[in-house]
């Protein structure tokens, strides 16, 4: 069976970097708070989801020094996301690891709800299809899993747009590849979506 890599795309958790929609709520310091926090739990997921060993695709470069107090697991695979927009970012990490012989799923760490279970059910999905996906309410995706690469799934996407998993699935159904649709998950973005974390503040 080929093995699936979990990809955890993230930023450095540091005060006005991090969660910066959240800082008029939060403070600088809460919101970069919430992100650690946040960033911890997503590793520990996948970590305990038992699949390929995981991988955090870091931005700035994961040997900058503004990463050292935050490396979150000595288990964990470190990789730069490199230049680009978000869709040249993932792209290129989705492309590599499926180069590199594994499915991948690709999230982020905004998601509370993509625990341990629903990645090891996303990855036992792409068993038997080409792609899986999770939307989230606010009409993003919080994950995205592949059996193949295709570049038409991370060009031309409004990234910051509520129409990002309708676009990825028809461009999926364009390739004719089997899919997936999970159920909706919620986001932690916006000062209304706080209460989902209450645990982390």
């Amino acid at each position: 069976m080929t093995p699936t890599r979990i990809v955890i795309f993230a930023k450095v958790p540091i005060p006005g970097k991090a969660k910066t929609r959240l800082i008029p709520t939060l403070g600088e310091s809460g919101a970069a708070h919430l992100a650690h926090r946040m960033l911890l739990a997503t590793v520990a997921e996948a970590e305990a989801a038992g699949l390929s060993i995981p991988e955090l695709c870091a931005t700035p470069h994961p040997n900058d020094p503004e990463w050292q107090a935050f490396q979150p697991s000595a288990k964990i695979r470190l990789t730069d996301q490199g230049d680009g927009d978000l869709g040249e970012r993932v792209g290129r990490a989705a492309s590599r690891v499926i180069r590199e012989g594994e499915n991948v799923l690709l999230i982020g760490t905004d998601c509370p709800g993509l625990d341990r279970h629903k990645l090891r059910e996303a990855a036992a999905t792409l068993v038997i299809n080409d792609a899986v996906i999770y939307p989230t309410l606010d009409g993003g995706y919080a994950l995205l899993g592949l059996r193949h690469f295709d570049a038409s799934l991370f060009e031309d996407i409004a990234w910051s747009g509520p129409k990002v998993a309708a676009d990825t699935i028809c461009r999926i159904e364009t390739l004719g590849w089997s899919l997936s649709v999970g159920e909706a998950l919620r986001d932690v973005d916006e000062p209304e979506d706080l209460d989902a974390v209450k645990e982390f503040l």
